[in-house]
Parts: structure tokens; sequence; C-alpha cells
């Protein structure tokens, strides 16, 4: 194989037209020079240069590869240059996964602030199953997830998590209901209520399955959904009660009131989960710091 390093000494040697001239334009000896010419000319199995007076011209196969070494040193640079770029965070591409709730109030602030201070970065977020986020960044299929990690949950090699927020559920109610009036209620004050379940099996569900078993009591699904809006118009039509998370009441329904939860207060703890060897990356350490401020507005 053809040394890069000895294919730019020739083209040096034969653009300059000598050997001491290719020697201070690099910085070396001529000999140094010379040896180098000598180890490629071995490499190519073939003469590269020949003697004309006190300097050189290059053979068939010198001009050939001169030609070749001037293409390689265009793309180094070329390469150079876009490596500057993508570790400068001026380049690069950036994908995220997340669930449904989180979208609209925490991950769309944060992109924006991205693309501002990373215009050149192309951001890719795409909504997926709560169960496939952490798999998603584990075999590099995305940059980022955000995730719900429940307190059982142990650390995965070379994933690193970052807490975001932790996401407190509130009770939906009819406004006729006879707890509406409290503008905090006790769970256990739930237990003989019908329910409307509002999140499918997995780490949003556990937080209220597991809260409720807390407060004394399984809860009494009557009827299912997996989306906020339905739930949230199940409860307005008089069919049970539900408890959703505040992010996920962004969009609430006219004919619900909702109400703090105590004793105790339901929770999911909201992460991001990125790859340790991704954090090099400037935009992804920015869409960090983005998502940070924005669990505090």
């Amino acid at each position: 194989m053809l040394d890069v390093r000895r294919l730019q000494v020739l083209r040096a040697v034969v653009t300059s037209g000598s050997v001491t001239a290719a020697a201070a334009h690099l910085g070396y000896t001529p000999s140094a020079i010379s040896q180098h010419v000598a180890a490629l000319e071995k490499e190519a199995g073939i003469a590269l240069l020949e003697r004309i007076g006190r300097g050189v011209r290059p053979t068939a196969a010198g001009r050939l590869l001169t030609r070749h070494a001037a293409i390689i040193g265009q793309q180094l640079a070329e390469a150079e240059t876009a490596l500057a770029d993508l570790r400068a965070g001026r380049t690069g591409r950036l994908t995220i996964r997340y669930f449904a709730s989180v979208g609209p109030t925490l991950l769309a602030p944060a992109l924006a602030r991205v693309r501002m201070e990373h215009p050149g970065v192309v951001i890719d977020p795409r909504l997926a199953d709560p169960d496939d986020l952490l798999p998603a960044v584990e075999q590099g299929n995305a940059d980022l997830a955000i995730v719900v990690r429940r307190p059982s949950d142990g650390t995965r090699q070379g994933i690193r998590t970052v807490h975001l927020l932790d996401d407190a559920y509130q009770a939906v109610l009819p406004p006729g209901h006879p707890l509406a009036p409290q503008r905090v209620i006790n769970l256990a004050d739930l237990a003989s209520e019908p329910w409307v379940g509002s999140e499918p099996p997995g780490p949003c569900l556990d937080p209220i399955v597991e809260a409720c078993g807390a407060a004394g009591f399984s809860p009494n699904f009557v009827a299912k959904s997996e989306d906020y809006a339905t739930a949230q118009g199940f409860v307005a039509a008089g069919l049970g009660v539900s408890l959703i998370p505040r992010l996920g009441l962004g969009a609430r329904h006219p004919g619900v009131v909702i109400r703090r939860v105590r004793r105790p207060e339901p929770i999911r703890a909201i992460h991001a989960a990125v790859r340790e060897v991704s954090l090099e990356q400037p935009a992804l350490r920015a869409l960090l710091d983005a998502l940070k401020p924005a669990t505090r507005e």
C-alpha cells in the first residue's frame, strides 16, 4: 500500500523541481526527502524520478502518482474541514426519540433553541413507543431519547441518563363530582370510583398502580384510553375519574376539573438517555442544556 505522506513528498519534489527545494518547503533535510522517495519507489515497484542536471523530473509513473497525490491532498483537506465543522457543531445530524406528551411542552422549545444555535445540524425528532426509546439509544438508532425511568431501573453500560423533571399525575374529575370543590385530593378518596385508564401498560402506568397500591387499593378501570384527550372526554361523559400527568394536560377538556393528588402523589420521572460517546457532539450537549431550562418553565 502506498504511503500518503510519501505521496505528498513526491508531489512537492515534482512541483518544486528538485529535492533541495522540496526539503526547504517541507522543513525536511534533503536526505530525508530522498529517503521518502526511495521508500515510495520501493512500494510502487518502479522508478518515479530521474535526474536532469541538478534537478529531477518525474517518470511516467511519477507523473501519475503526482496527479493522484494532488487529488488525495485535496480530499484530505476537505475531510479535515468537514471534521472540524462536525467537532464544532456546525454540521452533523441529531436523531431524537420521544413519547407523545413531552413533545409540545418539553421537547419543542428545546429543539427550537438548538436549531438557532446550530443551524447547520439536521435534527430528526421522531415519536416512538415508550418501550422502544431506550433500546433505540443503545442500538445506535438515536442520539438522545426522552424516557420515563422507574426507581428500580438500573444503569446501562455506555448509557448516561440525565434527570429532567418529575411529572406529577393529577386527578381529572367531572365538574359535578363530590370531590371537585377540594383543591387537593387524597388518593385513597378515589378508591371506590370507576376509573378511566389514560396510560398503556409500562413505565407511565406503573406510577399510578404503585401509588394506588400504597394508598391501599387497586383502581377499577371501567374504560381505557391511551390518549389523554380521549381519557378526558370519557371523564367528561361521566364514565369515571382518571389520573393524567401534568405534561399531558396541555389541552384541557372544558368538561372536566383538574385537582392535585396527595398521600401519595403519583409521579413519573422523566430523563434524557444518551450514549456516553455521543456527548462529544456539541449539538447534543446543547440539547441537554436546552431541555433542563425547559423543565423549569
